[in-house]
């Protein structure tokens, strides 16, 4: 069957493509902008990949389009496949058809965290010898790889809230059918399309109705919001991490980096392990727990917690050049960033923490987080905003009662410029986005070098 994807780039698409083109199908794709890591991948793959949204990719007719959440009506392709008659599905529902269809799925929903997550979750399984399937909006570097059918019954997914198409406006999630369900947390996001938190709680709570009765759903207990949407009904044996929780972790490192795991009051280990951050060390419970579900005893998952390596542009380090370090990290969210800049904080001490950040996301783009971004900055001691023309509303004044020094760029010159000015030995750079940001992270790398 020759399948073309429309909007292929995207983390989700890009790895539906892998698990098409692995069941035997004939796999090409087209996209508005196409850029690594998922490009590279899919390269490597062997799928054909096309610049633009024309109709001439769509012809000869494939026997069916799938087609992104990015694409509305209006787009050219999209008006070819319905003027055509084309047979089109939303990627969510392929997904539910082909590949999770009879499976044990493990699914992982929440605002922040979800690939880390999920990552963790496919490795730990895959070190217990269950040799999972699995669909993640990233690439873990455990298996530089993004999506892969798997050998067993197991399929973990990355489980999010974004809707399914122009089509489908329902989550993604809802389709999926997980018998065991990480709620990692649950903060307002996507204002481009959500309202308010509680049209965010209303979709979990329509994900929280499909996990069978013989299934598990965990969450942490101190998150209020999730709080409200197990109120709203549960069906589903429920296990809570964190505070208060049946699964808790007690730090021997400041930094996240080695931690005891407890559950039901009894010590079941220690994870040390290259990560930082407390958001990982919730991370990490919520994987034991799911892990726990499917038959992994927790000291055999704290085994693999200890050899998992992070997800690419998860606080990766992608260069150091005369003792200046560079991460990329996609952190576009206030939390977000404040909890990355957090456990780099607390891992290097007193060394010079420089962030670069870019509003990229929809939210960011509609000014919905603006008011939680100066300070969500705190932990660094200098840093730099990029302002394109086109972000439509005055990040400059957003950011002026900020703390830490602060400079807002409208070029990508600007900031390398700024950047080189301050950055010494020992200096460590964390540049933040959603998107490929002009490819600063080798731009900047080069200009230190020279």
């Amino acid at each position: 069957m020759h399948i073309h994807i429309l909007g292929i780039c995207g983390t989700f698409m890009g790895s539906l493509a892998v698990l098409a083109k692995e069941l035997g199908h004939r796999v090409t794709g087209s996209d508005a902008s196409v850029y690594p890591p998922m490009s590279t991948q899919l390269e490597a793959q062997g799928i054909e990949l096309m610049q633009g949204y024309l109709p001439e990719h769509l012809q000869p007719a494939p026997d069916l389009v799938v087609i992104g959440n990015a694409l509305s009506r209006g787009n050219p392709a999209v008006e070819y496949v319905l003027n055509q008659g084309l047979p089109y599905v939303s990627g969510p529902q392929w997904l539910a058809d082909h590949v999770l269809q009879g499976r044990w799925v493990l699914g992982v929903a929440g605002t922040h965290g979800k690939t880390t997550t999920t990552s963790m979750l496919a490795w730990v399984l895959e070190h217990a010898g269950m040799s999972p399937g699995f669909l993640i909006g990233g690439v873990p570097q455990n298996f530089g790889v993004s999506a892969r059918l798997g050998g067993t019954p197991f399929f973990v997914v990355e489980a999010d809230e974004y809707d399914s198409a122009f089509f489908d406006k329902r989550s993604k999630f809802v389709h999926y059918r997980p018998r065991t369900a990480i709620l990692n947390n649950l903060e307002f996001d996507h204002a481009d399309i959500f309202p308010d938190l509680a049209a965010i709680e209303r979709q979990f709570h329509h994900l929280v109705r499909t996990v069978p009765g013989e299934g598990l759903i965990i969450h942490p207990q101190a998150e209020e919001a999730l709080a409200r949407v197990i109120k709203m009904g549960c069906w589903t044996p429920v296990q809570t991490t964190g505070t208060g929780g049946q699964w808790q972790a007690r730090l021997l490192s400041e930094d996240g980096s080695r931690f005891e795991v407890v559950f039901d009051g009894k010590v079941e280990g220690i994870v040390e392990w290259e990560l930082t951050g407390q958001h990982n060390v919730a991370n990490a419970l919520a994987t034991l727990a799911a892990a726990r579900h499917v038959g992994v005893v927790p000291e055999l998952g704290i085994a693999g917690l200890s050899s998992f390596k992070s997800v690419k542009r998860r606080m990766e380090k992608v260069a150091e050049v005369k003792g200046v370090t560079i991460y990329d990290d996609f952190a576009h969210h206030p939390t977000a960033i404040a909890t990355t800049l957090d456990g780099l904080r607390k891992r290097v001490g007193d060394a010079q923490v420089v962030a670069v950040i870019e509003p990229r996301s929809n939210s960011m783009k509609l000014g919905a987080h603006r008011d939680g971004l100066p300070d969500s900055v705190v932990q660094a001691d200098q840093v730099f905003w990029y302002a394109p023309a086109n972000l439509g509303w005055d990040l400059a004044a957003t950011v002026a009662g900020s703390t830490v020094p602060t400079q807002v760029c409208d070029s990508l010159e600007t900031i390398i410029a700024g950047v080189k000015a301050v950055a010494a030995p020992g200096t460590q750079v964390v540049i933040m986005s959603n998107g490929g940001f002009g490819g600063l992270h080798g731009k900047l790398a080069k200009a230190l070098e020279e």
